[in-house]
């Protein structure tokens, strides 16, 4: 009974995760568009569904650990030699993993493209507020008052 009820959260776990796969795929091309607007749409629907994945993984821990196994793959491993449907049981918890993994790399990818925009924001905010003070001497051996930093109703 415990295998059929693992098989089967193991397969509930698939069709959210590929969605978040092609929701992660999406924000990639929103966030290079900076279409802020699909951003927000996509954050919500993210949201739900990385909650319902960790649902779902905490019954699944929950689960190997009342059978006294581990809460991993090793522990699956271990139900699934006590089971007929043990190769069905891998085959979609495999496929899970490498979904899972796949969700977190272009998760990544997005961060990174997040940060690279933030700094460019950043750098493009410093030079309208008219940038760091600059570090040139003049005649007199003082700084040079080259430009003060202003507002951006100023710049």
């Amino acid at each position: 009974m415990h295998d059929q009820t693992m098989l089967q959260l193991i397969e509930d776990d698939i069709a959210p995760a590929n969605q978040l796969l092609e929701l992660l795929q999406a924000e990639s091309l929103a966030l290079h568009g900076r279409d802020m607007h699909l951003l927000e749409n996509i954050l919500a629907q993210k949201q739900s569904l990385i909650v319902l994945l960790e649902q779902h993984g905490r019954r699944r821990s929950q689960l190997l650990l009342q059978l006294g196994l581990s809460p991993d793959r090793s522990g699956l491993e271990q139900l699934a030699v006590q089971t007929q449907l043990g190769d069905a049981m891998l085959e979609r918890g495999d496929q899970l993993t490498q979904l899972l993994h796949n969700c977190h790399a272009v998760n990544a990818h997005n961060g990174r493209a997040i940060q690279l925009q933030q700094a460019a924001t950043a750098n493009q905010v410093r030079i309208l507020m008219g940038g760091e003070a600059p570090s040139l001497y003049n005649a007199r051996g003082t700084t040079a008052q080259m430009g003060k930093p202003r507002t951006l109703s100023q710049a």
